[in-house]
């Protein structure tokens, strides 16, 4: 009886301590060891993915404040010979952690060893498609321990509707949905910040995109 009703045998504590120390910090994120993982954003997909302009203008934000916040920028590109380059919009020209795949997972062995080697806790994730790429990407990271925050302002697919079943199944694996505004003060945590006045600037110069993102706007996605 006592088992039943309390959900463990006589004589038996729950093991609630944390088995690493990345579990300990979830929730908590913080850029000094934070990651971007751009997924897979390439100019094949451009005619097919819905609101594939919202998706690159939030990219494009995100790459902005990683650049003033000092934040890794991983990207990777799906079977870039036959689906091409990641677009143009999006200037990774001067990054040295771009690597190409034919697995869906973005966890690779170069970005697995990179996390590792820039000792880092959280990955926040944004790119296509989200039931697919995006999906296994996070779904593997969790897997590995990693705190993980999704875009929801920044995934997609071709089809619209993957994107909600998507974001949910993440969800239910511990993966948190959040919006790039969001993670970008998330990052700041104060106004007292220096680099304050940069990111203002920069959330003002999208903020009619934000507003008009129709990856997010008359959607219950966040």
């Amino acid at each position: 009886m006592y088992s039943v009703q309390f959900g463990h045998p006589p004589n038996t504590t729950p093991n609630t301590t944390p088995n690493t120390t990345r579990q300990a910090t979830m929730h908590l994120i913080n850029k000094d060891n934070t990651a971007l993982l751009l997924v897979d954003i390439q100019e094949r997909f451009r005619s097919n993915i819905w609101q594939f302009p919202s998706l690159v203008s939030v990219s494009t934000k995100m790459l902005k404040a990683a650049k003033i916040l000092g934040i890794p920028v991983i990207v990777t590109e799906q079977n870039p010979r036959a689906l091409g380059a990641t677009v143009n919009e999006l200037n990774i020209t001067d990054n040295p952690h771009v690597y190409s795949k034919m697995k869906f997972s973005a966890c690779i062995p170069e970005v697995k060893a990179l996390l590792e080697k820039l000792k880092i806790n959280s990955v926040v994730l944004f790119g296509i498609e989200s039931h697919v790429c995006v999906l296994q990407t996070a779904l593997e990271l969790r897997t590995l321990n990693y705190d993980v925050h999704v875009l929801a302002d920044a995934v997609s697919s071709i089809h619209k509707f993957e994107i909600d079943i998507a974001l949910n199944r993440m969800r239910q694996s511990g993966v948190h949905v959040t919006s790039s505004e969001s993670i970008i003060f998330q990052f700041l945590g104060t106004a007292q910040q220096e680099t304050f006045k940069e990111i203002s600037t920069l959330v003002k110069e999208f903020k009619e995109a934000t507003a008009t993102n129709r990856l997010v706007v008359g959607n219950n996605r966040l």
